[in-house]
């Protein structure tokens, strides 16, 4: 029964979230605070799972300006402890499939996030110098999930350069976003699911990196959140 309720309960509170965030998108059309503000009305969602979420932020936070911004994908549950995380000026970048889910999709492309053709590989190269002109000429941060796709529990998985190749261009440094495991901690016909925990980290200067040694990079990054995401699941005792 409480599977069933939360389910309506989910889906109703989705597709209003949906509506109301096109509406406000079109409205403010492709405006880079657009997607800050409807990630975190899905962020709000979380006590519907029987999660409780922290969200820590640095304290300079907010002086964090033009960045990237890097999350562990884990499952589709992200939308609901993760999506709060995302700043202001801060849009994401997805794959351009997700312009086609009904309802979601409308909403990713009106509220100013970059899609990107995967499947495009010279394509895709160029898309990354296209962000490093963005950030710059209009001061936006971009998130990303440098893994590439949801891990589903096998850990933080290999990162992929693009984020990186983007940070080093735009000159603008990398701000891991980590949080604690999901995987397997959500039944949706139990009460209480427990906490998670999402954490904000100090931001990576990228101004000695370049194109040659980017991998250094992108392994410094993968070290530092993954000891992060271990810690956070020892607090909570996983």
């Amino acid at each position: 029964m409480l599977l069933f309720l939360r389910a309506i309960i989910v889906v109703f509170a989705a597709l209003l979230i949906c509506l109301l965030g096109t509406v406000y998108s079109l409205i403010r059309f492709k405006n880079p605070s657009n997607v800050g503000v409807v990630a975190r009305w899905f962020g709000r969602l979380h006590p519907l799972f029987g999660l409780k979420v922290e969200h820590r932020f640095p304290t300079d936070a907010e002086n964090n300006g033009p960045c990237i911004y890097i999350g562990n994908h884990q499952n589709n549950y992200d939308m609901v402890t993760m999506a709060y995380m995302v700043r202001p000026r801060t849009v994401s970048v997805g794959k351009k499939s997700l312009a086609f889910i009904p309802f979601f999709g409308l909403l990713y492309w009106a509220s100013g996030n970059i899609l990107l053709d995967r499947d495009n590989k010279s394509k895709a190269h160029s898309t990354m110098g296209e962000l490093a002109q963005r950030i710059n000429r209009d001061k936006l941060s971009i998130w990303m999930f440098p893994e590439g796709t949801r891990s589903r529990g096998r850990g933080l998985l290999p990162f992929k350069t693009g984020a990186f190749h983007a940070a080093i261009a735009a000159g603008v440094p990398i701000v891991p976003v980590c949080c604690s495991n999901l995987h397997h901690k959500i039944d949706l016909n139990r009460w209480d699911n427990g906490k998670v925990i999402c954490e904000m980290l100090a931001p990576i200067d990228t101004s000695n990196y370049s194109r040659e040694n980017v991998r250094e990079l992108m392994n410094h990054c993968h070290a530092v959140m993954k000891q992060k995401i271990d810690q956070l699941d020892q607090e909570l005792g996983q």
